[in-house]
């Protein structure tokens, strides 16, 4: 008698095969998992100075940038900044959008830009807060976010 083709041995040898693959594939998760951790942080690292460069050239005052990685996972930085007028911030955060689209195709979102008080810029990995003072010092969004030593300025890097 001759085994069929989906008799008991050949069952035996396709388990067998697929045990292999599956062994194969979870090993390497692991290892593929911390590549793109760290390809992600690259970009996000990059794109942090990107923006932290842009508003300086932009004159935007009081840049403070704050590490969230582990923290949550609605990005992994966030910076905070000012301008002097409704006027500033609304160009501030314009000229930012702008330029993340320009160099790294990412539309971001934007809420507040009407107002021009307070400009939240969703960049992905970064976001940003562009204030008037008063209503930075109002909200405190530092005082909330940080964590001992994490609160950092531009110049301190």
């Amino acid at each position: 008698m001759y085994p069929s083709a989906g008799g008991p041995a050949a069952r035996s040898k396709e388990d067998n095969v697929l045990s292999i693959q599956a062994e194969a594939a979870g090993a390497a998760l692991p290892q593929a998992a911390l590549m793109a951790v760290a390809h992600n942080t690259a970009k996000s690292d990059a794109l942090l100075a990107t923006i932290l460069t842009t508003l300086d050239e932009d004159k935007a005052e009081d840049i403070v940038q704050i590490d969230l990685r582990g923290k949550t996972e609605i990005g992994d930085y966030m910076v905070i900044c000012s301008g002097r007028s409704t006027r500033q911030v609304t160009a501030i955060a314009e000229k930012l959008a702008q330029k993340v689209k320009d160099d790294y195709g990412r539309t971001s979102k934007m809420e507040g830009k009407e107002t021009g008080d307070w400009v939240l810029i969703d960049t992905g990995d970064v976001i940003v807060h562009v204030f008037r003072p008063e209503v930075r010092e109002f909200y405190a969004l530092e005082k909330m976010w940080m964590d001992g030593g994490e609160l950092t300025s531009p110049s301190q890097n």
